[in-house]
C-alpha cells in the first residue's frame, strides 16, 4: 500500500499521553506540515500556536475544560504539545482551512511516530476572556476563531484497531 495511504488508514487518534517533551525538530517538522494544508483561493489564512510552555499548556487546558461536558481534569490527555489552530472570522473559508491544518498536522505526527489527538473547544476557549487576553499577551490581533487543538506527544499506548468502515456511504454516479 502506498505509504500516504497506509499512514491514513491506520492513523488513530491517542488519548494516552507520556509528560515527556518532545524533541523541537520534530515539533517543527509536524507544524510545517499543517502549513502546507490547502485552502481557500490559496490564501494560508489559518495561524498555529505551538505551546510547549507547561503553564501556558496547562491554562489552555484548564479554559477548554470549562467548556468540555464530560468534565475531564485534562481535556488533553496529558499531551506535552498543544498545536492550536486559529483563521481570520473575515475569511469564508476559515473553519474549512483550518480543519486541512489539522489534518495534516495529524497524519505527519502519525508518520513519525508521535500521538496526536483532535481536541474541540478552540472556537470558545479563543471567545473567552482569558482566551482573547492570551492572544493580546501574544500580540495576536485581529478577529480570529478558534478552530481545534492538535494535541501531540509520544503515546503512552497505541490503538492500532482499524475499526471497519460503515456501509452505504459511497454513491457512485
Amino acid at each position: 500500500m502506498n505509504e500516504i495511504i497506509n499512514n491514513i488508514v491506520t492513523r488513530r487518534s491517542c488519548k494516552s499521553f507520556r509528560s515527556d517533551m518532545l524533541p523541537y525538530e520534530t515539533i517543527d517538522k509536524i507544524v510545517e506540515a499543517g502549513l502546507y494544508a490547502a485552502s481557500g483561493m490559496g490564501k494560508q489564512s489559518p495561524i498555529i500556536l505551538v505551546v510547549t510552555n507547561k503553564g501556558i499548556r496547562d491554562k489552555l487546558s484548564q479554559l477548554n475544560a470549562k467548556y468540555d461536558l464530560r468534565n475531564r481534569p485534562d481535556p488533553f490527555y496529558n499531551a506535552p504539545v498543544v498545536l492550536s489552530v486559529l483563521a481570520p472570522e473575515s475569511i469564508p473559508t476559515a473553519i474549512y482551512d483550518g480543519s486541512l491544518v489539522i489534518g495534516n498536522m495529524m497524519l505527519a505526527a502519525h508518520s513519525l511516530d508521535i500521538g496526536s489527538c483532535w481536541i474541540h473547544r478552540a472556537k470558545e476557549v479563543f471567545q473567552d476572556e482569558e482566551g482573547k487576553k492570551l492572544l493580546d499577551d501574544l500580540g495576536i490581533t485581529g478577529e480570529y476563531e478558534g478552530i481545534g487543538n492538535c494535541v501531540i506527544g509520544f503515546p503512552e499506548r497505541t490503538n492500532s484497531t482499524i475499526i471497519p468502515r460503515r456501509d452505504n456511504r459511497v454513491y457512485k454516479i
